[in-house]
């Protein structure tokens, strides 16, 4: 069933959300946004979703994107103004993503939850991470970017889990040998685009009137 518009079911915490929002709203593309309250997800997602985990993309004529790296990237095929896909560097681009995505991930969610992995201590599955923070630290210590002098697919998909790692213990953080890291950090945070994705919307409802994203265009 063709719809006005495509449907985003979106949280605004997530890191997965954060970086599909960011890519829709660097592409200028509108979609109909639906806030999500994770304990108590819509019908209407469970009808179109088995995982149901967001964000998740509902196109026009009813094809179903619930991955965040494809929904950036079907964004991105409609319109990249700042060349976030780069084509010349995009096998490095995908190889930072995925080292992200897999190992970081995995210990970021044992550093934030501790106490639900008590198999180790929170200063060791901090340290885990400090591998990958590391990485990081010295391409910025060669660039002002992940990848180069612009930013990329890998800054906007990778940041939004950093600055969850940040949260844990911002003091640690902030003091930590990481210091290009934290740069570029609060780069991207008081970016116009981190902060135009991160308005807060009401929990969707069946009844609501249309939401439509981005508000602003960048």
């Amino acid at each position: 069933m063709l719809t006005e518009h495509p449907i985003l079911y979106s949280f605004r915490r997530c890191p997965y959300a954060m970086r599909a929002r960011l890519a829709i709203a660097i592409s200028a593309v509108s979609v109909e946004l639906r806030e999500v309250v994770l304990r108590d997800k819509p019908q209407a997602l469970l009808d179109i979703s088995a995982k149901a985990t967001v964000p998740v993309l509902l196109l026009r004529n009813g094809k179903i994107i619930d991955e965040s790296l494809d929904i950036m990237h079907w964004a991105l095929s409609l319109n990249d103004p700042d060349n976030w896909k780069n084509k010349a560097l995009i096998d490095d681009i995908n190889q930072l993503i995925q080292a992200n995505d897999g190992e970081f991930k995995y210990y970021l969610d044992r550093y934030k939850y501790a106490d639900r992995y008590p198999e180790h201590s929170e200063q060791y599955y901090r340290q885990k991470t400090e591998v990958f923070l590391a990485e990081l630290e010295s391409r910025l210590n060669k660039h002002a970017y992940l990848c180069g002098e612009n930013n990329c697919l890998a800054d906007m998909a990778i940041f939004p889990f950093i600055r969850q790692f940040a949260n844990v213990d911002l003091d640690w953080f902030e003091s930590s040998d990481y210091q290009k890291l934290n740069l570029w950090l609060n780069q991207q945070i008081e970016s116009d685009c981190f902060i135009a994705i991160m308005d807060k919307y009401p929990a969707w409802q069946v009844d609501d009137k249309t939401c439509i994203f981005p508000v602003v265009q960048l």
